[in-house]
């Protein structure tokens, strides 16, 4: 199951994507918002987070204005790594080589066909590990306070 959030800056880009994931039949929990009303991005970014970091979803999607405080706030939770993506590169490296289990993109930074394409490269890209668990051995000391 994937966990969208979206404040009003990203709902169009998280529609196309729900829209996306429900024609491949893939399962999805929608947290909001579903309006173009002006709504803080923070609490939706913790449902999304929460969602993903207790086993509920394997990955979650949060659009915004440009991604930024979404990731942000997502990556206040621990196990999350959010990351905000405006290019097919970083998309798939972010999974290759940082294991992000949350994507975040911005409605004012792409458009719904860019989301809708790095939101199946971030779903279908697998984690190398190797060298790069290492290094996220090393991420989850910092969260630990051993770094």
């Amino acid at each position: 199951m994937i966990a969208l959030g979206a404040d009003h800056g990203g709902l169009q880009l998280k529609e196309a994507i729900k829209k996306y994931l429900e024609s491949e039949n893939i399962e999805c929990k929608d947290f909001g918002t579903f309006d173009e009303t002006s709504v803080d991005y923070a609490p939706i970014a913790a449902k999304v987070a929460h969602c993903v970091a207790n086993g509920e979803a394997e990955s979650g999607i949060l659009c915004c204005g440009t991604g930024i405080g979404m990731s942000i706030a997502a990556n206040k939770v621990k196990g999350i790594r959010a990351s905000v993506c405006s290019d097919a590169y970083c998309t798939e490296m972010t999974r290759r080589h940082n294991n992000a289990n949350i994507l975040c993109m911005g409605g004012r930074v792409i458009d719904e066909a860019k989301a809708v394409e790095f939101a199946k490269i971030f779903l279908q890209t697998e984690f190398e590990g190797g060298r790069h668990q290492r290094r996220l051995d090393e991420i989850a000391a910092i969260e630990r306070g051993e770094l």
